[in-house]
């Protein structure tokens, strides 16, 4: 016999054998479930109809299902419990019927879950009572479901997760057991079967994503407050403080709240009418308050300013928007360039870079009568050859007093100023408790004139008791 025929004849007899073995496999799986074939849940491999109706026989009889809550005690329903009872029926064997014997090979590529009624009864109103007597449950004392929400994690809003709570959805947990006792389950995850009440967002929630988005646009903006030498920065760490969400993640910016941001700010670098301290050329330390000169921030103006700043996400720095400005920020906001009157030792200095550039004695007004305003003040308007005038007296209806003098230098918008006046017969000491003025700073005349030459309006006026 050539080698081809032997060839041939191997082959025949090799094919014969496989289809035996096919066949014969095909007969078994007749009667037979595939291996790997689950029927609610139960493993049927490789029984047949009688020995999985056997089995299941033994089954019921001794039910048990197992709940695994997502904490707490794992909690058992026992078919002895809902009054189960083992009815057979040919359910397995139409089941079995249905099941392709020929196919048998596609059992080792994927198990086979098949879902039947299998021949048992129950009590289904004992089952319900019996879910509804479970602590797994019951809702009394667990957490309730928190939604994804945005955090600000210091530099920008993020997404925060959901966080589940432990409440469970009640009509899903109570289906979930129901179905799984019908189905002769071994036990159920809660948290697998989804049962826990879900919050309305969670991380993947567009709206949650859409409102850091606006919060972050309002959070880019920073706004550099300069009040050399200090800074104040309006940036995301403060503005974020500003914003909130509501339930359905619509943002709201809270306009109120920068507006008392601006009246703090305000506060703690405005001066106008705040105490000061001082310390005199000849070495005497002392407060000032009062007077119409210092730092005042135009709260409305700056508020509105920044409103806009922030929704636009701008960056800028810049100075408020000041109603009065002073010469700096320091305790001193006059600067080292002023006029300093002590009302006590009645004597007054210019001081020019922290130096005293020219001094006189000088006559105040007189106490209690017509005394010279203690305060923070400026040069307002400057003169020659000006005519004080004073109030009208009602019962004569003429001023007061028409005082012409050669220096005019006004500090006060109620009109006391520096002037020259030459028939004071002496200037410093007690004399103003006697020949005070109306108010004014009375100088020698050369001294007036001097002092005139040498400011301008604008120049601030220190004067204090």
């Amino acid at each position: 016999m050539g080698s081809r025929k032997k060839l041939l004849l191997v082959l025949g007899i090799l094919a014969a054998v496989i289809v035996c073995i096919y066949l014969g496999f095909s007969f078994y799986f007749m009667s037979h479930f595939y291996s790997g074939t689950h029927i609610n849940g139960a493993d049927f491999s490789m029984k047949t109809a009688e020995d999985a109706d056997k089995y299941l026989q033994k089954q019921i009889a001794v039910y048990t299902l197992t709940i695994i809550p997502k904490e707490g005690e794992k909690e058992e329903v026992a078919g002895a419990d809902i009054s189960m009872k083992y009815v057979k029926n040919k359910k397995l064997k139409q089941t079995l019927e249905e099941q392709n014997a020929f196919l048998w090979p596609s059992m080792f590529f994927g198990d086979s879950s098949i879902k039947a009624d299998l021949g048992f009864t129950l009590d289904e109103k004992k089952l319900e009572e019996k879910i509804e007597g479970l602590s797994c449950w019951q809702n009394e004392g667990k957490t309730d479901p928190q939604s994804a929400k945005p955090e600000f994690n210091g530099e920008k809003f993020v997404v925060k997760e959901e966080v589940l709570g432990t409440k469970v959805d009640q009509e899903k947990t109570k289906k979930a057991i129901t179905d799984a006792v019908f189905g002769l389950y071994e036990e159920i995850s809660l948290e697998k079967e989804d049962c826990y009440q879900k919050p309305k967002y969670t991380s993947d929630s567009k709206e949650v994503a859409v409102a850091c988005d606006t919060l972050n646009q309002y959070c880019k903006a920073s706004i550099t407050y300069d009040m050399a030498p200090a800074k104040e920065v309006v940036d995301g760490k403060l503005i974020a403080q500003w914003l909130t969400w509501d339930d359905n993640m619509n943002v709201t910016f809270h306009e109120d709240k920068v507006g008392e941001y601006m009246n703090n700010f305000a506060a703690k670098y405005e001066t106008l009418y705040a105490s000061r301290p001082l310390t005199t050329p000849w070495g005497k330390a002392t407060e000032v308050s009062g007077g119409t000169y210092g730092w005042a921030i135009d709260e409305a103006s700056e508020t509105q300013a920044l409103l806009a700043s922030i929704k636009a996400g701008e960056t800028v720095t810049k100075e408020p928007v000041y109603e009065q400005r002073a010469a700096t920020h320091e305790a001193q906001d006059w600067g080292k360039t002023f006029i300093e009157v002590d009302l006590s030792a009645q004597y007054m200095w210019y001081i020019v870079d922290g130096n005293v550039a020219f001094e006189s004695a000088v006559v105040t007004g007189k106490p209690y009568d017509h005394s010279t305003p203690s305060g923070v003040y400026d040069i307002l308007l400057m003169s020659l050859n000006t005519t004080l005038v004073g109030n009208i007296v009602p019962e004569t209806g003429e001023p007061e007093y028409r005082t012409p003098v050669d220096y005019w230098m006004q500090v006060t918008w109620g009109g006391v100023g520096f002037h020259d006046a030459t028939w004071q017969p002496a200037f410093g000491g007690d004399l103003y408790w006697s020949i005070g003025s109306h108010g004014c700073i009375n100088m020698p005349l050369d001294a007036a004139g001097t002092l005139y030459s040498m400011i301008s309006t604008g120049t601030p006026v220190v004067m204090h008791y």
